[in-house]
């Protein structure tokens, strides 16, 4: 499971323990890490093994595969949760920066399916469940990348589905809306924005709703009756209005 140190990713770490699973987790905060495996152990009796790795790097992904393996753990559910964004206008923002959160959002993704998914054909069992957002529907001024990056994740895991039907494995999408999470205070987002009933969801939910959605094998998940209303208006309106009124109404990166 990966981007297991906070948010989301803590939340998914914690109810698949509550179900028995033992969890292999990677962040690049070790510390965060050692201390929810310390608590996923003694409150479920469950292994929690930890791997402290940047999704960043192609080589620490092959050093993490490899302590897995090492390990002798065999990957039943892989979740890709690990990610980050950004807020402002492209021309404005670090383009290093820019190009990390490529290689984590998507690259990272491609890498650890691509690893894990015959391991789990051969089988003829597994899921996976790759973090999207409702930022995947449609192209966002001043998160330009972040959006690009998810509407990669979202389009990668739909066609997944479909290419390992009947191989007893499945793929599912989880399209999160605001959350209360971290990523504000990463991405240089207004974290009073994360106030708001009815639209701002908790990690906890996202996550249950996402594990929920691979039991059923459901090919995408957009949680929550906003989230959902926003997805399908970012889907099917035309790009000239959505970009319009994205521009002059999203409070983000202002």
């Amino acid at each position: 499971m990966t981007g297991a140190s906070a948010g989301i990713g803590a939340e998914f770490a914690r109810q698949l323990a509550e179900r028995g699973y033992g969890v292999t987790l990677t962040a690049r905060r070790k510390d965060r890490l050692e201390e929810l495996a310390r608590e996923l152990s003694e409150s479920n009796g469950i292994e929690a093994d930890t791997v402290a790795c940047d999704l960043s790097n192609a080589a620490a992904r092959r050093r993490m595969i490899q302590t897995v393996e090492k390990r002798g753990r065999s990957v039943e559910i892989l979740i890709n949760n690990a990610g980050f964004g950004t807020a402002g206008r492209f021309q404005e923002l670090d383009p290093e920066n820019e190009i990390r959160m490529l290689r984590t959002n998507v690259e990272a993704v491609v890498d650890l399916c691509g690893h894990y998914v015959p391991e789990m054909v051969e089988r003829r069992r597994g899921g996976i469940l790759n973090v999207a957002s409702t930022a995947a529907f449609q192209p966002i001024p001043r998160q330009t990348t972040y959006a690009a990056t998810k509407a990669f994740v979202l389009s990668f895991s739909e066609g997944l589905h479909k290419d390992l039907g009947g191989t007893g494995v499945t793929v599912t999408a989880l399209c999160p809306g605001p959350t209360k999470t971290e990523f504000a205070e990463v991405a240089g987002i207004d974290e009073g924005l994360l106030e708001l009933p009815g639209i701002v969801y908790s990690a906890e939910q996202m996550a249950r709703a996402g594990l929920g959605a691979l039991d059923r094998g459901r090919r995408t998940s957009v949680p929550g009756p906003t989230n959902l209303a926003g997805a399908v208006a970012g889907r099917v309106s035309p790009r000239a209005v959505v970009l319009e009124v994205l521009d002059r109404f999203y409070p983000v990166g202002k």
